[in-house]
């Protein structure tokens, strides 16, 4: 099926509260957004703030749009792919979302040191490394991939300093 070519919004559709709710609607039918996100997806589209503003308390009123409920499903999904903390947070952060919702929705995620180990095997195998080498190479692995010292130290072992 082949997509159709975007048109630009007239001056009168800009201004029209229906469009832009059934803009919002439209786009939330394809995914879950952050209001904050959806505030600018609207905006570049070309509708005008203040009626995008109203779109997005409407929805956020109406329960369509929830941040909760998005920062949760944000952390379950990329703490499945084998992303740690740090970076989901900092992900969030980006999105406009409150610290707050941000802090709730990480503690009440999956246990992250266990998910660190998981992601350690899951790359580099059962056996626990042994060398300094092997060591540094996967805790530089699990800090890319999001996890804090603590995270990385329950993952490879006591006696690893990720710090020195």
């Amino acid at each position: 099926m082949r997509r159709l070519a975007r048109t630009r919004l007239t001056a009168e559709e800009a201004r029209s509260p229906e469009r832009v709710r059934a803009a919002a609607v439209a786009l939330l039918a394809r995914r879950d957004f952050a209001s904050g996100e959806l505030r600018q997806k609207l905006e570049r589209q070309g509708f005008e703030r203040p009626l995008v503003e109203e779109a997005v308390a409407d929805l956020v009123e109406g329960g369509v749009l929830n941040d909760a409920r998005f920062a949760e499903n944000y952390v379950s999904y990329h703490a499945g792919r084998g992303e740690g903390p740090l970076r989901i947070a900092a992900e969030l952060e980006a999105l406009d979302l409150p610290t707050p919702l941000i802090e709730a929705a990480l503690a009440a995620g999956p246990d992250w040191r266990a998910r660190a180990r998981e992601v350690r095997i899951r790359r580099f195998g059962v056996e626990v490394p042994e060398t300094w080498p092997q060591k540094a190479r996967q805790g530089r692995f699990l800090q890319y991939r999001g996890f804090s010292s603590d995270h990385i130290r329950a993952a490879l072992g006591p006696d690893f300093e990720p710090d020195e």
